[in-house]
């Protein structure tokens, strides 16, 4: 269900909602601000209230208070915005936690007070209200749907409200409902999102976003001579499949871009049969191809002037008689051989000929995202992703548009001494290596098929999938990245 998203000049206690959302800076009190004026609508049970909650405006504070029919707004959440610098960070934030609260008080209309200081701050609040209000309901069926949505939101501001306030709130909608995209096919069953339909629903965003896409089926990818993506879906029922999506801005391009995702869209580990615990979550192994899906739906959006392509590969890894097997060697792409070691890694056997693909059209950066290796999650744990880049300069970049996203990263090292490791007797190259510094040795494999051109690989193991809700956040498929990703190719358009 669509939220009606509007901005408003409106003192936000008095709009008609369910619930306002208000920041209050730290070291607020009831003698000024907000708190002041609530005291005077609703009396000295604010003072009390304040006190015994200890509330002061630090940052993740929040207090909750009935207004019992005295003001418009039927209950207002208070959030500590902190002592820093509101930016768009915050406020993202700020409306992601509201609307979640809400939500889960079962508020169908919301008011959110934007507060002052950010850049684009009706944007950011937007994208923050869609992410905090999702929820994947696609399966559940009689009482188990939920029988209240967040269907009007209103954002209130204190001074005039300009035409670049009300299309960054449309935009923001948009770029909101784009990330959404990846958490849905995230949490997808595998029974229902395998390669061929993760290949169509890749088509059907193309065709609601105006982008071009090409889709190659197992034919196409054996003409090509593709062979490492075949590799790993040969011991499936479901044929692999690789989609091209393209965007071209009206103007001239300054750039070119690529964008390239994982889709294993489940990964039993092959004949390298992943243990039985935890294996369902695997449904999420193709974390990074969403996460292009719906970085192409923002980039469609938002308009940059830059030629953005998105590469996904898409395959099931299963065990039968015709699985891949270690002892095997195949060609590839790019032409090299690989000597299989582990039936369990397979998402860089396929990234490997998606960043050869890639190549070919000689972009000015080639950034792939994937939910590789859970070596980067023992390293960073579960809200970090680990990225690597083979250019410094590439790297301040990433790190720059990563903060400005609020999205947690951290760069790791391509260390040289563990190319050794890569070694193999019998082919040109290993696919994998010894198990210290295993997301370092996986992204130093990739690193073999982009030849030079400047290129960032992202682990995405750890925060793709979420197991609670957290900042903007919900539990489940998280779409983590692609905010980032948009801020980059605004920072390079």
């Amino acid at each position: 269900m669509s939220i009606k998203l509007s901005v408003v000049s409106q003192d936000p206690l008095r709009i008609d909602a369910d619930v306002a959302v208000i920041g209050v800076p730290e070291g607020a009190t009831t003698k000024e601000g907000i708190l002041a004026q609530l005291e005077g609508a609703l009396g000295p049970v604010v003072s009390r209230l304040v006190k015994r909650e200890d509330f002061t405006g630090k940052k993740d504070q929040t207090l909750d208070l009935q207004t019992n029919g005295a003001l418009a707004a039927h209950r207002v959440l208070l959030m500590g915005l902190g002592k820093a610098n509101v930016t768009d960070v915050e406020v993202r934030l700020l409306a992601a936690k509201g609307a979640r609260l809400a939500l889960g008080g079962k508020a169908e209309s919301l008011t959110i007070a934007l507060p002052e200081g950010a850049l684009h701050a009706a944007r950011a609040a937007a994208e923050g209200v869609v992410l905090g209000a999702y929820r994947f309901t696609s399966f559940l069926t009689g009482d188990r749907i939920p029988k209240t949505n967040l269907a009007r939101v209103t954002l209130a501001t204190a001074g005039r409200v300009s035409k670049a306030d009300r299309d960054g709130a449309a935009l923001g909608q948009k770029v909101g409902e784009s990330v959404c995209i990846a958490r849905d096919l995230i949490n997808t069953p595998p029974n229902e999102l395998y390669p061929e339909k993760l290949a169509k629903a890749a088509e059907e965003v193309a065709k609601a976003n105006g982008l071009e896409c090409k889709i190659f089926d197992k034919a196409q990818l054996t003409k090509r001579g593709m062979k490492l993506i075949l590799a790993v879906g040969q011991g499936s029922a479901r044929d692999p499949r690789l989609v091209h999506l393209t965007y071209k801005p009206a103007k001239p391009a300054k750039k070119k871009l690529v964008f390239v995702g994982k889709g294993l869209t489940f990964d039993s580990g092959g004949l390298c049969i992943k243990p039985a615990q935890g294996m369902e979550e695997m449904k999420g192994d193709m974390g990074g191809a969403a996460n292009v899906v719906a970085l192409m739906a923002a980039v469609a959006a938002t308009k940059p002037n830059v030629e953005v392509h998105g590469i996904i590969g898409c395959a099931e890894n299963m065990p039968d008689g015709n699985a891949y097997r270690p002892g095997d060697v195949f060609g590839s792409l790019d032409g090299k051989t690989v000597e299989i070691i582990n039936t369990d890694a397979e998402g860089r056997l396929v990234l490997a000929d998606c960043l050869a693909y890639a190549r070919a059209l000689e972009p000015d950066l080639i950034l792939d995202n994937a939910t590789l290796t859970g070596a980067c999650v023992v390293a960073l744990g579960p809200t970090v992703s680990g990225f690597f880049a083979n250019r410094e300069e590439l790297a301040d970049q990433f790190r720059k548009a990563a903060k400005a996203a609020g999205e947690s990263t951290w760069q790791l090292p391509l260390v040289e001494e563990l190319r050794e490791g890569l070694k193999s007797d019998w082919a040109d190259i290993k696919h994998t290596a010894d198990r210290w510094g295993g997301s370092i040795t996986a992204a130093l494999f990739l690193r073999e098929f982009v030849g030079d051109r400047p290129w960032i690989h992202v682990d995405i193991a750890g925060p793709s999938l979420a197991n609670k809700p957290y900042g903007i956040y919900p539990k489940g498929g998280t779409g983590h990245g692609v905010l980032t990703f948009l801020r980059l190719i605004e920072e390079l358009s």
